[in-house]
């Protein structure tokens, strides 16, 4: 397939308006292909030649302006249209094309439950090629006018409201101007629960099987919904752009949730089979929030060129997080949701767990700008590679930063001037900055060549002294904890930075606090002030005693690493869970985690540390982020192999810890953490089976299919169950997500025959859907089983070129993440992975999770020899 070019789209949109696309889709064809028909009304700006995409199983016909055109001259994707004159033309196109199992085009999937089947479209970047013919880029916007002929029984979602003309036959509403790669239908025997809302239709849909989980959850997800729409309304001028908001919930997703103006698809995993914490709650409404802040930034008003993607999805990523904050706490918005209590601060969340993604991707060989040079994005395949932290997490940061600059006001004026000066049309980074400095007095340029074209991230390190006292000789010292004040007592704050950004930040000073109901050991906030970095190399001074904690971003609000004081430090190790805010201590716990990667704190210290003070975290967002990087990292990457049994015993006595702590029911989502955590970390067999023979965690819960799936997958590394038990818990649940589990406990078996299996299922059959292939290969590589595996390194890159160039870029992404070599620590791995890299077949996709992984690798051999140097 032939990629399209910057230079290329550049030229195709200075000739072309695209008018109208009228298309006809017949889903009763069979199960491999439908039929797609397909007319375009376009207009020639001057006489020339162009092409059209298309990817067909058989191109039947294809006529331009009446007179049949040779199907035979498709070459690849692309269709030539030759000697266009000036003027009007209608393009029609007839072509029978695939289903996918990729989530790639029209994906097809058919439940094992009750053998319904469901198909949907995914279109980005560049896959509308595979559903219909198309000038496929987002600067020839158009209207778009879809029929779709579905089985009897189906229901026929759209961008516009769907109308059910008979005979199975669906019409759906034109759609104003919009992108190609924006465009979606969405057909089967959905489960619907509709309701309207500011005079709107709004609907939640999803696999029949999924029916009742939806209902349970029905109100809270439409409430969230509600919510959103409105306080989008109080931010924005331009109303909502479109007919109706339909939210599909679908299988085998390849992403979290996709910004299909009028129908927004996420991945069904978001109807929760199984019991979840409030943090996985406020997760799915953050997408929620996500994904409607595109209706405005995205569809509305959309990028030129792939280049800008950042606008997309940095601001839906700020938005998001900020909304849900607005929209949802002051509200009480759970209160009303079958009695579950609001979301807690949504920018611990993001602090502890979208962040990290950020920082680890902006230290990367592969790092970019936010906003990449053009000419670092010449290709389509080169702009799939930006869909990363730094696009989203990064970029957030970076606005939020912006945010406080300009103050809010300010900002939304800036942001609706860029509304409505591009509906419906595209914008470049160029408009958004001059749009933004049409509002505020700010040198909001400079802020975009400092923050937006620079790559890499800044560390700031606090030095304090403690000057001279000027009091009386003898002056007795006040007592720990005592008021700040004192005459003559000072203390001095230096910022040093390594990187070249300027920051003005919060810096936090906490006192240890005694004598109050807080207890030994907590800390109590002293002072809070601002500062700039770098200053004018004048230390900051401020009155009292040096505090016991000094914390350089309190708030969160720059993107940068911070390193704090020895003093600091050492009340950290004793006192981190006693410090009074969740996104303090979120700070503090980034900066513990960016230690452990930088070699600069062992990562048994990290562990212990953990051991000391997740006992007694209140906020569920750290527990979890802290957890997921010791389970994930440190137990499994960062420490050696010899000292793996230790480290997992440190977790599974602080899962235990946890465990006992929730025993009266208080607070069921630390629970189910911590048995979560738990059963990851086991080493021995004996609790998980009793758990699962009973059917319950002593004291509770009660064992859902996740947590099933969960222990028979540990069961299953540990050598301590078989195949039998497998196929039993499959016939016991025979859903989508039971065959996932099935796969992934048939691979994890430490057998040379279930790996043989195993690989052959990854890298030969090729009839796995993305969902199975990644399943499958989250179970074959695990820590612990290095000796089995070690004959399968060299034996990926190959196979996984060879995989990735049958099988596009969705399974390429897929075998990269999650089929890499992860727990192959050693020399020989990394050096035969580095020279995978010089194979010229690799595709772009594996290429880019090909550097990354590597990175990471190199990290892991790094942070285990300061771990052995250091003693």
């Amino acid at each position: 397939m032939s990629v399209l070019t910057r230079d290329e789209a550049q030229t195709r949109a200075q000739i072309l308006d695209v008018e109208r696309y009228t298309i006809a889709l017949d889903l009763t064809t069979g199960e491999e292909t439908f039929d797609s028909r397909t007319a375009i009304r376009f207009t020639n700006r001057a006489a020339g030649d162009t092409f059209v995409e298309v990817r067909p199983a058989t191109l039947r016909s294809i006529s331009l302006d009446g007179r049949p055109l040779d199907p035979a001259l498709l070459d690849g994707n692309r269709y030539p249209l030759t000697g266009l004159g000036e003027g009007p033309h209608e393009l029609h196109i007839d072509a029978a094309m695939h289903y996918s199992r990729t989530g790639e085009g029209m994906h097809r999937f058919t439940d094992p439950t009750d053998g319904e089947t469901y198909v949907y479209t995914q279109l980005f970047l560049d896959d509308v090629q595979r559903v219909f013919a198309a000038f496929d880029q987002p600067d020839l916007k158009s209207v778009f006018a879809i029929d779709v002929t579905a089985p009897e029984g189906w229901t026929v979602l759209g961008n516009g409201v769907a109308e059910h003309t008979g005979r199975g036959r669906w019409t759906i509403a034109p759609t104003p101007l919009i992108s190609t790669y924006l465009v979606a239908v969405a057909a089967g025997p959905w489960h619907s629960v509709t309701t309207e809302h500011a005079g709107l239709p709004f609907g939640i849909h999803c696999r029949r099987s999924l029916a009742p989980y939806l209902d349970a959850d029905a109100d809270e997800i439409l409430d969230i919904t509600r919510a959103c729409y409105d306080r989008y309304h109080e931010k924005f001028d331009e109303p909502y752009p479109f007919d109706s908001y339909d939210q599909a919930f679908v299988p085998e997703f390849n992403a979290g949730a996709m910004e299909n103006p009028g129908l927004v698809t996420f991945r069904d995993e978001f109807v929760y089979r199984s019991a979840v914490t409030d943090t996985e709650r406020q997760t799915r409404a953050m997408v929620i929030a996500h994904e409607m802040a595109h209706m405005w930034f995205g569809d509305l008003t959309t990028l030129t060129w792939w280049d800008d993607i950042w606008l997309n999805e940095s601001f839906a990523e700020y938005m998001g997080y900020q909304t849900l904050t607005e929209a949802t706490l002051p509200r009480a918005l759970g209160s009303v949701s079958a009695g579950k209590a609001p979301f807690p601060d949504t920018w611990v969340d993001f602090g502890v767990a979208r962040k990290g993604w950020g920082y680890d991707a902006d230290q990367r060989p592969s790092t970019h700008p936010v906003a990449p040079d053009p000419d670092a994005v010449p290709d389509t395949a080169s702009a799939l590679l930006n869909f990363d932290g730094i696009s989203y997490a990064k970029g957030a940061s970076a606005l939020r930063q912006l945010v406080a600059w300009l103050g809010e006001k300010d900002f939304l004026a800036g942001i609706n001037t860029h509304f409505a000066r591009h509906k419906f049309a595209n914008a470049t980074l160029a408009d958004f900055i001059d749009n933004l400095a049409s509002a505020t007095d700010r040198d909001v340029h400079a802020w975009a060549e400092q923050w937006l074209r620079t790559t890499g991230i800044d560390t700031l390190t606090a030095e304090i002294e403690t000057p001279r006292q000027t009091e009386p000789a003898g002056t007795p010292e006040p007592a720990r904890g005592a008021g700040p004040v004192r005459n003559g007592q000072s203390w001095a704050l230096a910022v040093t930075r390594d990187g070249s950004r300027p920051h003005r930040i919060t810096v936090g000073a906490y006192d240890h606090a005694l004598n109050t109901q807080a207890g030994p050991g907590h800390l109590a906030l002293r002072d809070r002030f601002e500062i700039d970095v770098p200053g004018d190399g004048t230390p900051t001074i401020r009155p009292g005693h040096r505090p016991a904690l000094v914390v350089l971003n309190d708030g969160d609000l720059t993107y940068a690493k911070v390193r704090l004081d020895a003093t600091s430090w050492d009340t950290v190790l004793t006192s981190l869970s006693g410090i009074p805010d969740a996104l303090t201590r979120a700070v503090v716990w980034n900066t513990a985690r960016d230690m452990v990667r930088d070699g600069d704190l062992n990562p048994a210290t990290y562990l212990a540390t953990a051991r000391t003070h997740l006992p007694h975290e209140s906020d569920l967002a750290l527990v979890q982020g802290v957890l997921t990087f010791a389970a994930g990292q440190i137990a499994a990457r960062y420490v050696a192999p010899e000292d793996r049994p230790a480290a997992l015993a440190t977790l599974a006595d602080l899962c235990r810890d946890l465990i006992r702590r929730t025993e009266d029911g208080s607070h069921p989502g630390l629970r189910l953490t911590a048995v979560r955590h738990f059963i990851d970390a086991a080493t021995q067999p004996d609790t998980l089976r009793s758990w699962l023979d009973e059917g319950t965690v002593h004291g509770g819960p009660e064992l859902d299919p996740e947590l099933r799936w969960r222990i028979l997958t540990r069961l299953a590394v540990l050598g301590a169950t078989d195949e039998t038990a497998i196929a039993g818990a499959l016939e016991a649940d025979p859903s989508a997500t039971g065959r996932e589990g099935a796969a992934r406990c048939r691979a994890a078996l430490p057998t040379p025959e279930a790996k043989a299996a195993a690989w052959d299922a990854l890298f030969t059959d090729d009839t796995l859907s993305n969902y199975l292939f990644t399943a499958t290969a989250q179970g074959f590589w695990q820590p612990g089983q290095e000796e089995l595996l070690a004959p399968y390194v060299p034996r990926f890159y190959p196979e996984a070129t060879a995989l990735a160039a049958r099988r596009g870029p969705a399974i390429a992404e897929a075998a990269g993440r999650h089929a890499f070599p992860a727990y192959a620590i050693d020399p020989e791995s990394l050096t035969t992975g580095t020279r995978a890299l010089e194979d010229p077949d690799l595709v772009p996709a594996l290429r880019r999770k090909l550097v990354d992984q590597l990175d990471d690798l190199r990290r892991a051999l790094a942070v285990r020899t300061a771990a052995a140097t250091a003693g």
